[in-house]
């Protein structure tokens, strides 16, 4: 039998607390009687009430009730509705203790792994609000009319209705009003897990930073939309920049916002938007960062990391439509990138002509198993650069990188935790840390950070040393 817990709290309960961090992902940490609660919208050194919402023997779920001592960085956004549905998490706290904690968040990850190196302070946005260039929304039908927003915290499928999402670009949130007004007058149907009928799941919207292009995705559950042609024209007519409508067909059992099954109701395939100077064509599914102003500063700090010189070859793992290899083609020899999702590459192809690039080739490939073939053809990669998704790198691939000792690796990431594993791996086959950890803060607001690395072999360090 397990032993016994003495669970001072039950269901229901309120109690006082004292907030002791705000862990990754942004949920307060306290304590009450020496039992931890977690709760969310509390900050670090605050005494809080909270309304006990769920106990286990290690911890129990609270909500606010009210903050007895705030912090000095606590401020008033004035916003409950967006702390409510969780779009932006640290909201009341002030910006620049945003990014100190932010720091502080990445500097315990990588404690957490043995690994005591130096953590810069996060990079900032001037203006920290409205910056995403994409969203997909939800929506519901109230008092007989569509509405859209988000879903409210621990809640299945409740929409709590938003016109200003806050971290979005305000000709996005206009446009969503008016695709919803236009699905509204035609009174679509919404699909519902437990009936298992209704057409309609999403509304995705995607704007061009520096193009203002925009596209419209009405993502469905059903391969056809009542009335889509008349629907698409009428938003063709009233969305400003209106350059694509496309419908994406995804069934509930895919799980996924999106699917790949996409089908063209008015206008182009893609859209339009420039990178450090470079035009990428931006389709449904690409991959392309929903923070265009720190991603030029993001990847032009990678490249400062990277040490490019024109006599360099680099990788690009993970390659995607080709952003991080086409934004340093003009400072390299030769870009080679590897992406497995074909139509990613079909993208980041019609960039290298977009862009009439001379030096940068993509293929089709597991990144690993490409890696092993390049370096079985005698390549030797001066650098390689990894963005890669939120689990991080696969054995396979860290393993590729330690065959292939590139003089410099380049790691940038969304999610710290999977960085210091993977570069808790590296170290432990022969890599070094060199410089700092970067913080950049691509998300404002969010418990959400990106991070920058450089890793070299150390045997390469040792013969620069010597």
């Amino acid at each position: 039998m397990r032993p016994k817990v003495n669970i001072p709290v039950k269901l229901g309960d309120v109690v006082t607390a004292h907030i002791n961090e705000v862990a990754y992902g942004g949920q307060a940490i306290g304590e009450y009687e020496g039992y931890p609660l977690h709760l969310d919208n509390a900050f670090a050194g605050e005494t809080v009430r909270a309304k006990i919402t769920q106990v286990n023997r290690k911890f129990a779920r609270a909500q606010l009730v009210e903050v007895v001592h705030p912090s000095p960085d606590r401020i008033d956004a004035g916003r409950p509705d967006i702390i409510e549905t969780g779009i932006a998490p640290y909201l009341n706290l002030a910006y620049p203790a945003q990014l100190k904690l932010k720091q502080h968040q990445v500097e315990q990850i990588f404690a957490n792994e043995d690994i005591h190196t130096s953590v810069a302070p996060t990079i900032g946005m001037e203006n920290p609000s409205h910056y995403r260039n994409k969203t997909v929304v939800p929506m519901a039908y109230a008092d007989g009319h569509l509405v859209t927003g988000f879903i409210k915290r621990q809640t299945a499928n409740t929409v709590m209705p938003l016109d200003d999402y806050f971290v979005n670009d305000p000709i996005i949130d206009q446009v969503i009003g008016q695709v919803r007004d236009i699905l509204d007058a035609h009174q679509v149907t919404l699909f519902s897990d437990e009936t298992g009928l209704g057409q309609m799941r999403y509304i995705m919207v995607r704007r061009g930073y520096y193009s203002g292009e925009v596209m419209v995705v009405l993502v469905t559950q059903t391969p056809e939309l009542d009335d889509e042609k008349e629907i698409a024209e009428e938003i063709a007519a009233v969305v400003p920049g209106i350059k694509s409508v496309m419908l994406n067909v995804n069934p509930r059992r895919l799980h996924l916002m999106m699917s790949g099954e996409n089908r063209l109701l008015w206008g182009d395939d893609a859209i339009h938007d420039t990178l450090l100077g470079i035009e990428f064509v931006i389709g449904p599914n690409s991959f392309y960062q929903v923070n265009p102003q720190t991603t030029e500063v993001l990847y032009t700090l990678a490249a400062e990391k990277g040490k490019l010189t024109k006599h360099d070859t680099i990788i690009d793992a993970y390659s995607g439509i080709g952003t991080i290899g086409l934004t340093v083609a003009n400072q390299v020899k030769q870009v080679l990138g590897v992406e497995v999702i074909a139509r990613a590459v079909e993208d980041a192809q019609r960039n290298v002509a977009l862009n009439d690039i001379q030096n940068a080739t993509f293929v089709t490939a597991d990144a690993p198993t490409q890696m092993k073939a390049w370096r079985d053809e005698g390549l030797e990669p001066n650098v390689i650069f990894v963005d890669p998704p939120r689990p991080g790198l696969t054995p396979e691939l860290l393993d590729a990188v330690v065959e292939m000792q590139p003089e410099r690796f380049v790691y940038i990431s969304c999610n710290p935790k999977t960085m210091a594993r993977d570069i808790r791996y590296l170290l432990d086959k022969g890599f070094s840390l060199s410089g700092d950890i970067q913080p950049l803060d691509q998300f404002p607001q969010t418990a959400h950070v990106e991070t920058v690395a450089v890793l070299v072999p150390n045997l390469l360090e040792k013969n620069t040393k010597s």
